[in-house]
This record gives C-alpha cells, structure tokens and sequence, in this order.
C-alpha cells in the first residue's frame, strides 16, 4: 500500500503532515486518519501542519470521513491542539478544504498559506502565545 500521507512527529510539539501525491483509497485513508489520531495519545498539547502542497483531491466520500473525523475528535483537538496550519498552493485542494469545513468546521485556529515557511512562522507564534 502507498501511502496517502505521511505524520511525522519527530519536532514534537509540532506534527507535520506531508501528503504523497497518492490517490486515496479506503485503506491508506484510514491510516492517515488512525496516525494523526494517534499524534493525541500522550495527551499533550501539539500544533499540526497539514503539507497538502503534493496532495490529490480525495474522493468525495473520504472528504465526508474526514468530516466525520473532525466531529468524532471535537473535544480531543479542542483540548490539546493549539492549532492547524494548512500549506495548499493550490486553489482546488483549497475548495476541498472548504467543503470539508462546510461539513463540519474545525474545533481550532487554523490558517491556510501557500508555503512551509508561512505554515512554520505562524504555527510558531501560537507557540509564542500558548507559552505566555
């Protein structure tokens, strides 16, 4: 199986996300979701940057699971996600974004930019702000 993203929790307390290129499919989907499921197991608090800069557009019924996601997480991510950094150059991976969010909005700051840079400064100043 390919996957369809990688979770890298090596900088700790900041999650980068990297989606591959790959199309979706029912399996490597799930992973996707169980690995950033798992980046809340120690219960403390993180900061997660979703690199979709290679993505492909999912299909429409993984877009809904990833809804479906967000709302079964709600309080998880509430609780210990100081927020989501989304690196989407492109415009329709952005409209997918949005129809995500119009299925079920998101429980945390989020901020969507073109680049990793941006993704890294702004994750860095609620950092800066959470610290305080």
């Amino acid at each position: 199986m390919k996957s369809y993203a990688i979770v890298d929790s090596t900088r700790m307390p900041i999650i980068t996300v990297t989606f591959t290129g790959e199309k979706s499919t029912d399996e490597n989907f799930q992973t996707y979701l169980d690995e950033v499921e798992k980046c809340y197991d120690d219960r403390k608090t993180i900061a997660i940057i979703f690199d979709a800069s290679n993505a492909v557009i999912p299909k429409l019924s993984h877009q809904k699971k990833q809804a479906t996601w967000l709302s079964q997480h709600w309080k998880l991510m509430q609780n210990y996600c100081l927020g989501t950094a989304y690196v989407i150059p492109s415009t329709a991976i952005r409209a997918v974004l949005k129809m995500i969010f119009s299925f079920q909005n998101q429980p945390v700051p989020y901020k969507i930019v073109s680049n990793l840079e941006e993704a890294e400064s702004w994750i860095e100043e609620l950092n800066q702000i959470s610290s305080k």
